[in-house]
């Protein structure tokens, strides 16, 4: 009895001994590849066998892969790989999570695969890898004769199993980690190349305006040189009134609020010139809290100069066009309208002077005064069209007034007329600007909508003034981008767009096909 106690005190020890070393052994190498080398080449050792198999469970496909083998060849390995759970000792262990003894395996039932019996294969010891109560693969050792596998052993290889388990997921998790900061290294390489190489200046500064870091393009656009930067404040690029707009960023950002980017700031270059940028602006936060800034800027100093000259080349050729729409009007007033009336009292003073006259002649005199009024009302019609004098006199809402009925005569569509807010007089070429697209939409309701009904609404505000026309007319595919118009052949919108834009105001047109159109203009005051 004693004996018998001595001999399971040092069979304990021993099988210690032996968890310690291969524990030891596995956890020197985090490398997956010499894991399962160490592992498949002592687990041989320890158990005595002929033959070990290492297999892994893929949860998703719900199978057995084999990663690990000795003792048998790659034909006889390719053959278990990819076992489902289930299938054979190894799947029946990986779905049970109990361990197998397997006393004579080329006459069991349960081996399937022709390869198997091949490598005529006996006896089989087969324990689950188990790790935190989850079975993620399976360890097998046999033998090519008969091998009672003892009570003992199979703890002993249990033991091992739950050893090798735990190695090869620190392998991978390793692995995993390796992969990730190779791909963050390979990221930031190419963050940095895009960040010294990028067209626009990026740079970045301390919550402070301090600059930690700039590319080379900040160069250019400040003339200051990168490590120069790198020791400057922000505050000195930018006026008064540029850091009051700095601060309202910073603020709306720091809030969460949301800000219209990008946004247009000014900065004073190391020569004292003044450059005009387009700036991106984003909240740099580390652990959720912020540390600074950095900014994205393009300079726009060239173009927007070229859209100013463009701005003021067609305000020129508005304002032109508008003396001369003037001009022509006093002259049809003053001269056609003046010579046709003279032309009427004439016809009409022969007549009362001449009762006599043979019928024909008299019903044909009748006739020629009828049309010379007719010519008449035309011609004051057009004139009072090219520049109506109440726009001048009156306002806008009397101007648009005698503009709906003049073209409710034409186009024998009722037009309702909305006005809200406190009427006021507004300047001048802000009022001809929106009584031009009124008009620009009336008659291209009367032209193309095949309306059966229009609305024109005038809405003053404290600092703004809006203006829509719509009708429910056919409609027609809506636009992409206001810049189409003239593509589309809608020049006249298109005029007007640019009109409004020069103003500071926008113009947008919301159609859809048969179910009208409504044209919206909107201009500061």
């Amino acid at each position: 009895m004693l004996q018998h106690y001595v001999r399971s005190a040092r069979d304990n020890e021993r099988r210690l001994t032996t968890l310690n070393a291969i524990a030891t052994v596995l956890t020197e190498s985090l490398e997956l590849e010499n894991v399962l080398r160490r592992a498949i080449h002592m687990v041989m050792e320890l158990m005595d066998v002929e033959v070990a198999l290492i297999f892994s469970l893929d949860e998703e496909a719900q199978e057995l892969e084999l990663i690990a083998y000795e003792g048998v060849s790659d034909e006889f390995a390719r053959a278990v790989d990819r076992m489902k759970v289930g299938e054979g000792f190894n799947g029946e262990v990986a779905k049970s999570g109990q361990p197998i003894v397997v006393e004579d395996a080329s006459s069991d039932p349960r081996l399937t695969r022709p390869e198997v019996k091949k490598m005529k294969i006996e006896s089989q010891l087969i324990v689950p890898l188990t790790l935190r109560d989850r079975v993620r693969g399976t360890l097998c050792v046999a033998m090519r004769r008969p091998k009672q596998f003892l009570p003992g052993e199979i703890e002993l290889l249990s033991a091992v199993a739950t050893q090798i388990a735990t190695a090869i997921e620190n392998a991978r998790l390793y692995e995993k980690e390796r992969l990730t900061a190779q791909r963050l290294a390979v990221s930031e390489r190419n963050y940095r190349e895009l960040f010294e190489n990028a067209n626009d200046a990026i740079w970045v500064h301390d919550l402070a305006g301090n600059i930690i870091v700039a590319n080379k393009a900040s160069e250019k656009l400040t003339g200051y040189g990168v490590e120069e930067l790198t020791q400057m404040n922000a505050k000195v690029f930018l006026s008064d009134k540029g850091l009051d707009l700095a601060g309202q960023i910073r603020r709306r950002l720091m809030e969460k609020e949301p800000v219209a980017q990008p946004y247009e700031q000014r900065l004073i270059k190391k020569d004292g010139t003044e450059a005009i940028l387009m700036v991106t602006t984003s909240l740099i936060t580390e652990d959720g809290k912020p540390t600074g800034f950095q900014h994205i800027a393009r300079d726009v100093t060239e173009e927007k100069r070229m859209q100013d000259n463009l701005r003021y080349y067609l305000s020129q050729i508005t304002k032109a066009q508008e003396e001369e729409r003037k001009r022509i009007a006093r002259e049809l007033h003053d001269d056609t309208s003046q010579a046709l009336y003279a032309l009427s009292r004439q016809v009409d003073n022969f007549l009362r002077s001449n009762v006599r006259l043979a019928p024909n002649d008299g019903a044909f005199l009748n006739e020629l005064r009828q049309q010379l009024n007719d010519a008449l009302e035309g011609v004051r019609r057009f004139s009072q069209a090219l520049r109506p004098p109440m726009l001048d006199d009156l306002g806008l809402p009397p101007a648009v007034r005698w503009l709906v009925g003049e073209m409710e005569k034409l186009m024998e569509v009722g037009i309702d007329l909305v006005v809200s807010g406190a009427e006021r007089r507004l300047p001048s070429e802000v009022e001809l600007t929106l009584f031009r697209v009124i008009q620009e939409a009336l008659g291209n309701v009367w032209r193309h909508a095949q309306a059966s009904k229009a609305e024109v609404a005038i809405e003053f505000s404290e600092s703004r003034i809006r203006v829509s026309v719509s009708d429910n007319g056919k409609g027609f595919e809506p636009l992409e981008r206001m810049e189409s118009l003239p593509r589309t052949g809608k020049l006249g919108l298109a005029g007007i767009e640019e009109r409004m834009r020069l103003l500071g105001g926008s113009l947008k047109v919301q159609s859809e096909l048969g179910k009208g159109t409504t044209l919206i203009a909107e201009a500061p005051i």
